[in-house]
């Protein structure tokens, strides 16, 4: 098989979809890796790295006329969509919930198109799993730098310090990114509040930190209670392959403290504040209401070298999977490659998809 890996072309994007590792890993399978000039320099991967893996260094309309098979990180963009050649397959995070014009391009030129975010194997998803361990130790991290008063914050420093309280951080859903954004909370000292709509998660966080995290079930009433003193809001909702449901409404807004900071990571899946949008590294933070916005819908893409690393040795088994059984034997005899379909032969074949669209 000939497999393509682009650079990406989003903004401050500096992940790669393959590392020189993973080429050598299918080269000795006899697969030909086309990579495109410079794909992999912002994650620490020269040309020299590929071409001594023997890859085939090659520029971006060659590489996308001639591969069976693309691997990228994150969805394709606009200046993309005539690249695309109809019956291709990419693999790759698509996030095609909130994405209509998108959806309907993959449709339209019938495209192959596997989700990492979709790819479920007992139960976890695997792919998407590394890079919501990351996003989520980020969250914080961002939280507490936005709450600078040079950015527009409270002027509040989560640690607290003698005689003066912590931050407050409320958590809104428990799976990985909301786990990983609760350690990183109660680590740096913040007062951390975490909501989700199943107890069994939370029942675990419980036994995880040992009671050091307050744990609440989705209400509206627990929401609104709890979003008037926090200082930093992690909106950590997925519902695989759906669009995000608005969590906190506008008007609950001009309840919470000017200057507190909403870290919206579930935004590229649509986002669970009504007024989140899609930001970029270079201009991630916006203010309505006197609330500090972050939506940044490619977070990880900040540590690219240690997003890449973690994200191809999760991606590189279904990569060789793909590879070496084929694309449509591959989709009929894996359950995973299966369950990270998400359009095929132009139609919508994941139901949460179907349901959102």
């Amino acid at each position: 098989m000939i497999i393509g890996v682009p650079k990406e072309i989003k903004t401050a994007e500096y992940r790669v979809g393959m590392t020189p590792f993973g080429v050598e890993e299918l080269k000795r399978d006899n697969h030909t890796v086309l990579v495109e000039t410079g794909a992999g320099e912002g994650s620490g991967f020269p040309d020299d790295d590929y071409l001594q893996a023997d890859a085939d260094i090659v520029d971006r309309e060659t590489l996308f006329k001639k591969a069976d098979l693309i691997v990228k990180v994150k969805e394709p963009i606009q200046p993309e969509y005539n690249l695309i050649r109809e019956g291709q397959a990419i693999f790759t995070y698509l996030h095609l919930a909130p994405n209509r014009e998108l959806t309907e391009l993959l449709l339209k030129k019938k495209i192959t198109a596997l989700g990492y975010e979709t790819l479920q194997r007992d139960d976890s998803l695997p792919l998407l799993l590394p890079m919501s361990e990351i996003a989520g130790r980020m969250a914080p991290l961002m939280g507490s730098y936005y709450l600078q008063r040079i950015h527009g914050g409270e002027g509040i420093l989560v640690t607290g310090a003698t005689g003066v309280e912590p931050a407050k951080a409320l958590i809104l859903g428990a799976g990985v990114v909301g786990t990983n954004a609760a350690r990183i909370c109660i680590n740096l000292g913040m007062e951390t509040i975490v909501i989700n709509k199943g107890i069994e998660r939370l029942q675990r966080l419980d036994d995880m930190f040992m009671g050091r995290v307050k744990t609440l079930p989705l209400t509206a009433h627990d929401i609104k209670e709890e979003i008037k003193d926090a200082d930093i809001i992690i909106g950590a909702i997925l519902i695989p392959g759906a669009r995000t449901p608005v969590i906190i409404s506008r008007d609950m807004l001009k309840t919470m403290k000017k200057g507190a900071v909403i870290i919206d990571v579930s935004v590229d899946q649509g986002g669970c504040v009504e007024t989140s949008r899609p930001t970029t590294h270079d201009n991630p933070v916006y203010e309505v209401d006197g609330i500090i916005h972050y939506a940044v819908a490619n977070m990880p893409g900040a540590y690219p070298r240690t997003s890449t690393l973690a994200l191809t040795n999760a991606t590189l088994p279904y990569i060789k999977i793909l590879a070496n059984k084929g694309i449509e034997a591959a989709i009929g005899e894996d359950i995973g490659i299966k369950s990270a379909l998400n359009t095929y032969k132009g139609r919508i074949v994941h139901k949460a998809l179907s349901d959102s669209i």
